[in-house]
């Protein structure tokens, strides 16, 4: 491997088209990624959070190219991802790998444990017979099921097996780079610190790096290293866990965080409620997207764009209240 980050996102823009009329024609567009930029060291647990529908999902399915862009760069590992020929991508797969988040709808139910998890092996033509049998079933006993499941089929577990199914499958082909796209928001809570935990072990052990979908911020602090906010298909603070939630920069992070329930009956809830909703990412507002909900709104924030920049402590914000001058 090469020296610097693993994953660079440079410009990062993905819109859908709306299609109306007889003959389909894009009438208008989503504009559900829009200029997203952003490094995953190695090792490094970077969280995406944000509300439903701000672009986190769609973000980490581009830069894996699940789905294509419309714009912009992904480097893994300096190789630049959306410039790649079919036969060359579908080497560079076996490096990045994805977790989805529903555990019952991404199994095929008509294929056996042991045929999902193995089914990579086989579509790269790394293992085939016993030695195919043996590394399933090392792979299933990794994520903490028994080796004796492999005959099983999907219905026969319950939602957190299921997803450990997942996170072997996600592993069979020894990747650098896993997508976790909410892992575990399917999960009931209890089970979901089990999953958090198997996915801790196994970046401590494997040297994985990981890029971190949620919505849920007790997640974060408890796996991330970096957290990036996106709102509105925006990218508007990324700073360290910690920082992040001592001293959160952009008002839309503070309000975030202001409503995360802390397990502390010395500090009550005060979230800072927003007013009105999360405009369409169809027609999304001019200038500073969050600024129709900004509690701290100023005139410059309904016509310009704020930029993502980097302030001397390393933190990144897009917010006129801290641009120079």
């Amino acid at each position: 491997m090469s020296e610097g980050p693993l994953v660079e996102v440079r410009h990062l823009v993905k819109h859908f088209p709306v299609k109306t009329g007889v003959f389909s024609r894009a009438s208008a567009w989503v504009k559900a990624v829009d200029d997203v930029s952003f490094s995953i060291g190695r090792r490094e647990v970077f969280a995406l959070v944000g509300e439903s529908g701000c672009g986190k999902t769609t973000t980490g399915r581009t830069l894996l190219r699940l789905i294509e862009p419309t714009s912009g760069t992904v480097r893994f590992d300096q190789t630049p991802v959306f410039e790649l020929g079919a036969a060359e991508l579908r080497a560079l797969r076996r490096r990045m790998q994805i977790i989805f988040q529903d555990p019952y709808s991404s199994l095929n139910p008509r294929m056996t444990v042991g045929g999902i998890v193995g089914e990579p092996l086989r579509v790269h033509g790394i293992a085939k017979g016993a030695e195919l049998e043996a590394r399933v079933e090392a792979l299933l006993e990794q994520v903490g099921l028994d080796a004796g499941y492999a005959g099983r089929y999907p219905h026969e577990f319950s939602g957190g097996q299921r997803q450990r199914v997942g996170i072997a499958r996600a592993l069979a082909l020894s990747p650098d780079f896993i997508v976790c796209d909410e892992a575990v928001s399917a999960l009931d809570v209890s089970i979901q610190a089990q999953i958090l935990n198997l996915l801790q072990d196994l970046q401590a052990e494997l040297g994985l790096s990981y890029l971190f979908i949620t919505h849920d911020l007790n997640v974060v602090q408890h796996l991330a290293d970096l957290v990036g906010v996106m709102y509105l298909g925006r990218l508007v603070e990324i700073a360290p866990t910690g920082a992040l939630f001592e001293d959160a920069l952009h008002p839309y992070t503070q309000a975030l965080i202001s409503a995360n329930p802390v397990p502390d009956p010395a500090r009550p809830l005060e979230p800072q409620v927003l007013p009105g909703e999360v405009p369409s990412p169809v027609t999304p507002p001019s200038g500073c997207h969050f600024h129709p909900r900004c509690p701290r709104v100023m005139d410059r924030c309904k016509s310009q764009v704020p930029v993502l920049q980097e302030r001397p402590d390393g933190r990144q914000v897009a917010c006129h209240l801290y641009d120079e001058g």
